[in-house]
């Protein structure tokens, strides 16, 4: 098989140093970049295309699990995490058979979840779903969090529901109130969804079907299977080789746009 194109993410160049120098010795692996931060790493797997990520979790700015959020589903890579997170964490992780490996990093651990990658990647297909897991685990440890500082776990559920034209959220123990007109693309990873609003990722536990009834259809559009954004925050589109587009939004994230939907982009903005 041919190498797995692979994205190193860490904020400490020791680390990224000793990464670097374990991956070389691991001949299914070609390390197409390095990032010291978030935001390159959210542009670099956007341009790169990478197979997988060793991402650091814990960084200044945009953490790993912000990364993640802020990535489409659609062409979400394989991601393996580098934490030094404590147990509780850990056991989010393999409850939904996320992958990890722990600092500091062991050559003899990073060898074993590359050849899980390398399993998971001879077996995949387009409906894989890297994101699914990543962001069941992201949620189960916000949830964890939230009850170890006593918040109410229903407290979203209690505020009004017929608040019309707007999202209640609840996040890390407090409500926020989106107006649906603020956010600027929405998606999917299994039962949960990435909303995206005026800079900031919200999960919330949905179904795209359920959102996609609230929201006004001549404003958001499905681009892809998991993927809907809001028109208006679209800056300019630009033509793929191999078929489809990409959407370019007025907040700098780049958006695949599938060849199923290319039409009704088109047909939008023409």
């Amino acid at each position: 098989m041919s190498k797995l194109k692979t994205i190193i993410v860490d904020d400490e160049p020791l680390a990224l140093d000793l990464l670097r120098s374990i991956l070389g010795n691991i001949e299914e692996v070609e390390i197409i970049s390095e990032c010291s931060n978030g935001r390159d790493a959210i542009a670099a797997a956007s341009s790169l295309h990478p197979d997988l990520i060793f991402l650091d979790i814990q960084m200044p700015g945009v953490n790993g699990f912000e990364v993640v959020k802020a990535m489409q589903s659609d062409t979400m890579p394989m991601v393996i995490f580098a934490t030094a997170y404590n147990q509780f964490a850990i056991d989010a992780f393999d409850l939904h058979a996320v992958d990890y490996v722990l600092k500091p990093l062991d050559p003899e651990r990073i060898e074993r979840a590359v050849q899980r990658a390398v399993e998971r990647y001879s077996l995949q297909d387009e409906d894989t779903g890297h994101k699914v897991p990543l962001i069941g685990a992201i949620n189960e440890i916000t949830k964890r969090l939230d009850r170890e500082s006593g918040v109410n776990p229903s407290l979203a559920e209690e505020l009004p529901e017929g608040i019309k034209r707007k999202l209640l959220i609840r996040d890390s123990g407090v409500v926020k109130v989106v107006p649906f007109d603020d956010i600027d693309w929405v998606d999917a990873a299994g039962d949960y969804m990435c909303v995206h609003a005026l800079g900031e990722t919200h999960i919330v536990r949905s179904t795209l079907r359920e959102l996609l009834e609230k929201l006004d259809e001549k404003m958001f559009i499905r681009i892809h299977r998991s993927t809907v954004v809001n028109i208006e925050r679209v800056a300019s589109i630009t033509r793929l080789q191999k078929g489809g587009s990409l959407l370019h939004l007025a907040d700098g994230n780049s958006l695949r746009v599938s060849r199923n939907y290319r039409e009704a982009i088109r047909s939008l903005f023409h």
